[in-house]
């Protein structure tokens, strides 16, 4: 079928935790139109975090089906396709296409011993991959399906990310792109490329796992059963897209080097672009391939951010927006309490799945307001944990722009600024998340453009600088909330 003469328009997905979010911008990178479909976890047993593939494809064609009912004229001009998801998620394929478990997501720590495992069957895994080994990331979860479920892990044909699962429904490719692929613990990360030693020590090789393109580049093309269902004039090339954080930088327009942004979401991340390869494996950052060529981005990453916020509005029976409110009240700088944001486990800088959070310093004042303000500061001291062993990789953060959830709360974001002693800037309205960035890699693999070129900075409305009269007192807090650390992590149960 030959394309009519009118304007291209491109298509993001994301596929996230909580739900899967498809973006159409038209050529010049504006939005026109979304669709959301929610997901749900499955959480068996303690540690544990799941979801069945199928779901992702499911809310996928939700999400697809809306456009196609809302912007019919739109989804068809799409020429192109990017995809954004999950990292780290361990899906399990046998020969017939058939999922073979329950797909175990980034936030599951059972394998805590497998990355143990690993790290000893690989000694140079860490100069390898840049990254120590972690609960969370891809290889350890499929050591542990070996270790434990020894009749499946026979069976396994490919391992899948969770959007190159779904864009194996969309084009029947198995393909991946360097920065989701980055956060599996297989990738040899300055090659750029699989590598055999560490597949090998997880019992696997290259048959097992997808091609591998860049994020702007072509992965495959939209099957024709699609473009029927959604009426599209075709072709459509489907882009490689990248993992959630690398995505949301190209959206966010993070994608030279130093160019940052702070995430306050489900979880928290402190992201940096680098023009190389800089490990830091000691203080547990991620070091991880871009979704734009030859670049490289370095992460701080936060299990539970406004998750915490949300845990504890659940406690007390207010929405987590009302209580950022009532602790903005008044706000004078913190108080007796400290709150240990760990209810997840952590990763930079402890690398601990077993640490779990904590109150410190409650008194009868502690109220609601009090612990919503306790809540908000440790999140932003710990992202400040973060920024010290970023430092320490010798990397500095030229331009830092906030997004996610919790950048709508100006305590949080003055919290952060002054913890890490950066100015923080504020995009206008507009979601520069997954879904955007895998449409404007989208835009790149079906025009060839310079990603560089493409993924711009949106227009910034405010800055949000260190207060001066906080910097102290944040600086007295934070060494009472480093030393709270060693003092869980000795008396766990």
């Amino acid at each position: 079928m030959t394309r009519p003469q009118s304007a291209p328009t491109y298509l993001g997905i994301d596929i996230g935790t909580s739900g899967v979010k498809a973006m159409l911008i038209d050529a010049g990178g504006q939005a026109l139109a979304d669709a959301t479909a929610p997901l749900c976890v499955s959480r068996l047993q303690d540690s544990w975090s799941e979801q069945d593939p199928e779901d992702w494809w499911q809310a996928t064609l939700v999400c697809l089906d809306a456009l196609s009912k809302s912007n019919p004229e739109a989804l068809e001009q799409v020429s192109g396709i990017g995809l954004s998801g999950q990292m780290h998620g361990a899906t399990l394929l046998d020969k017939s296409g058939k999922v073979l478990r329950p797909a175990m997501l980034w936030n599951d720590g059972r394998a805590s011993a497998e990355c143990a495992q690993i790290e000893a069957a690989c000694p140079s895994s860490r100069v390898l991959s840049g990254n120590i080994a972690m609960a969370g990331f891809t290889a350890p979860k499929v050591l542990w399906v070996k270790n434990r479920e020894p009749e499946i892990f026979d069976k396994i044909d490919r391992v899948l990310l969770p959007k190159d699962y779904v864009r194996w429904r969309l084009t029947g490719e198995f393909v991946s792109d360097m920065s989701d692929a980055s956060g599996t613990l297989w990738l040899d990360v300055k090659k750029r490329d699989w590598s055999e030693n560490l597949l090998a020590a997880t019992g696997l090789d290259r048959s097992h796992m997808p091609a591998l393109v860049e994020g702007a580049a072509p992965s495959g093309m939209l099957r024709s059963e699609l473009l029927s269902r959604w009426n599209m004039a075709g072709p459509v090339i489907v882009a490689g897209g990248g993992g959630d954080n690398a995505a949301s930088a190209c959206g966010i327009g993070a994608v030279r080097p130093g160019e940052g942004f702070v995430s306050l979401g489900t979880s928290g991340v402190l992201f940096v672009s680098n023009d190389r390869f800089s490990p830091n494996t000691s203080g547990a950052v991620h070091a991880f391939c871009h979704a734009v060529p030859d670049t490289w981005h370095q992460m701080g990453v936060i299990l539970s951010a406004t998750d915490s916020l949300n845990w504890l509005a659940a406690l007390t029976g207010r929405g987590a927006a009302q209580l950022a409110g009532e602790a903005e009240t008044d706000y004078r700088g913190p108080g007796e309490e400290i709150f240990l944001p760990y209810l997840s486990g952590e990763r930079t800088p402890h690398n601990n799945a077993q640490a779990r959070g904590s109150f410190v310093g409650l008194s009868h004042k502690s109220d609601p307001p009090r612990l919503a303000r306790a809540v908000m500061e440790g999140v932003a001291m710990a992202f400040r944990d973060s920024l010290a062993v970023l430092r320490e990789a010798s990397t500095e953060i030229n331009n830092l722009v906030a997004v996610g959830g919790g950048s709508n709360s100006a305590l949080w974001l003055r919290l952060i600024a002054t913890n890490l002693d950066m100015e923080i800037q504020v995009p206008r309205d507009g979601d520069f998340g997954g879904a955007f960035g895998a449409a404007r890699l989208a835009l790149c693999a079906a025009q060839n453009a310079d990603p560089s070129e493409i993924c711009q900075m949106p227009e910034i409305v405010t800055t949000i600088a260190p207060d001066p009269e906080l910097r102290e007192p944040c600086a007295e807090q934070y060494a009472r909330f480093q030393a709270l650390y060693p003092a869980i992590e000795e008396t766990k149960i």
